[in-house]
């Protein structure tokens, strides 16, 4: 049995825990609806500490999302499920965010293609179109991951006809010349959504290059749902808006969303732990992997 003093401290660091976990998070942002949608804030590119070489956990990314004003969130693991498993569970389970789960298919150096909605891994041995198809088989929804111009080579005719979405505004475009014009000249070559995202590792903020997604239902369905539609809209660089014709006119001008492209950038306690705690894993991952090397 556990002494005293011992409970009545567990009580008190779980009880203080809580406090933290409640003041730690914003309120719900206002719903938003335009032409008869709801429109909802949604990153579809993002990593974890656990497979991804991100910094933060599964669960630390949900209440990232939360602290970002997203609706809803895809969680990408390299080659592996297991890290979005955890964060929809997560999610489920203690906040708003809808997670989906998902992976990012890495076949280099062929193509990074982004598999959303999916349960199981898709193997990453094999032509972009046949993953894509496994995708679908699965009921998700495939993204070409930051399609600049070395991966053009494997989205051939058949691939892009399958493809559902591709990248248009990603970090990258920031950093390297010439990347804005690659991701428009990928997404001139098939009729594919508009997407938006922050490939998030934990150091540039999550919802970067968000995706503005008009749903039917906002649940992981209505999000597949609308992604197949390519009901999206995407605020690029400068006055640049990516997506349906007719919801880019609803949206160009409207404050609502253009003010909320952007992430907050606020940072909480919790935040801060789950960083901290995500780089010390990752660092005892490569202490561990030496330490097998050596015997």
């Amino acid at each position: 049995m556990m002494p005293a003093g011992r409970l009545a401290a567990a009580v008190v660091f779980a009880a203080s825990l809580a406090a933290g976990m409640l003041a730690d998070r914003p309120p719900a942002q206002p719903q938003i609806e335009i032409g008869g949608y709801r429109v909802l804030a949604v990153d579809l590119h993002t990593h974890s500490s656990m497979w991804s070489d991100g910094a933060l956990t599964p669960w630390g990314l949900v209440l990232e999302a939360e602290r970002q004003g997203l609706d809803a969130i895809a969680i990408t693991g390299h080659n592996s499920v297991l890290d979005g498993r955890l964060g929809r569970a997560f999610a489920r389970a203690a906040s708003r965010v809808i997670v989906l789960q998902g992976e990012e298919i890495l076949s280099d150096p062929d193509y990074h293609l982004i598999a959303v909605g999916v349960r199981e891994r898709v193997g990453f041995g094999q032509r972009a179109a046949d993953a894509i198809d496994a995708i679908h088989r699965q009921g998700g929804v495939a993204i070409a991951a930051h399609p600049i111009r070395e991966f053009w080579r494997a989205y051939d005719a058949a691939a892009l006809q399958r493809l559902d979405g591709a990248e248009i505004c990603h970090p990258l475009i920031y950093g390297r010349e010439g990347v804005q014009q690659e991701l428009e000249a990928f997404a001139a070559r098939a009729r594919v959504a508009a997407i938006g995202s922050s490939d998030a590792h934990g150091v540039g903020p999550m919802g970067f290059c968000r995706t503005f997604v008009f749903v039917r239902d906002a649940t992981e369905s209505g999000i597949l749902e609308a992604l197949r539609a390519r009901r999206t809209v995407v605020f690029g660089r400068g006055s640049a808006v990516y997506g349906d014709p007719a919801l880019v006119r609803l949206a160009a001008d409207d404050a609502r969303l253009r003010d909320g492209a952007r992430p907050t950038r606020r940072t909480g306690v919790l935040d801060t732990i789950s960083r901290i705690g995500g780089v010390i894993g990752l660092a005892g991952l490569f202490v561990l992997r030496g330490a097998l090397q050596n015997l």
